[in-house]
């Protein structure tokens, strides 16, 4: 198993869509930083990034069904990146790239504005409230999002786990966000869109053993403020 990582960790790197810039890279200035369309993509696609991508499939899912979108999957999982990366690079999906890094670092890979739209698909839960930080919807990464997302650009969750669910609900809810649909149980709902059509093999999994699916989406507010003020509260 471990040479098969390594393995995959090099064919990262001769992608020519796959990405890994390090916190030295970030700090000097990354050099796709507000240029994704113009010196990556080249085109004036708008841009949906997966964050938590793990295999890329809905990443490369979406690109596959969406050749009028740019996608780039996001995760610091390189060896479980390798397997979106490679079907793209295989299927030419020129409108998909993988960037290998921290959520924390995202606003130093993606300029202001830059991005139209944000999937967050079966992410860790982190149970413990000690852990509450680590969560994808948390107050702190909602900030960070906030930094380069354009105004009112859609945010995507899909989770088996409900004490997750509910505390993004109660996140939107606390910090004045649009929700825009919410289900504890996708499938029991008569809703057709990509939450439904795009299936990730732990989904599916999850679907086998009998869990329902949990979705939402929602936007931002546009006061950054009430993020930021309440922040120091946590």
């Amino acid at each position: 198993m471990a040479k098969r990582k390594l393995k995959h960790f090099a064919e990262n790197l001769t992608f020519p869509h796959f990405f890994q810039p390090s916190v030295e890279e970030f700090n000097s200035g990354f050099f796709l930083k507000g240029k994704w369309q113009t010196v990556f993509f080249k085109n004036k696609n708008p841009i949906i990034i997966e964050i938590g991508c793990g295999k890329g499939e809905y990443t490369v899912g979406l690109a596959r069904a969406n050749p009028q979108n740019n996608y780039i999957g996001i995760d610091i999982k390189g060896a479980r990146m390798w397997n979106g990366a490679s079907t793209a690079y295989k299927e030419n999906l020129t409108n998909t790239a993988f960037l290998r890094t921290k959520v924390d670092l995202l606003n130093k890979a993606f300029d202001k504005d830059e991005i139209d739209e944000i999937w967050i698909t079966f992410p860790d839960p982190h149970p413990r409230n000690s852990k509450q930080r680590k969560r994808l919807i948390s107050p702190k990464f909602l900030n960070i999002y906030s930094d380069f997302i354009k105004k009112n650009a859609l945010i995507h969750l899909k989770t088996d786990n409900i004490d997750l669910f509910q505390y993004s609900l109660d996140v939107i809810n606390k910090y004045q966000h649009k929700l825009i649909f919410s289900t504890f149980d996708l499938y029991a709902e008569n809703y057709i869109s990509e939450a439904t059509q795009i299936q990730t093999f732990y989904e599916k999994m999850y679907l086998e053993q009998g869990k329902k699916i949990c979705y939402l989406k929602f936007s931002l507010n546009d006061n950054k403020l009430i993020v930021e003020s309440t922040l120091k509260s946590l």
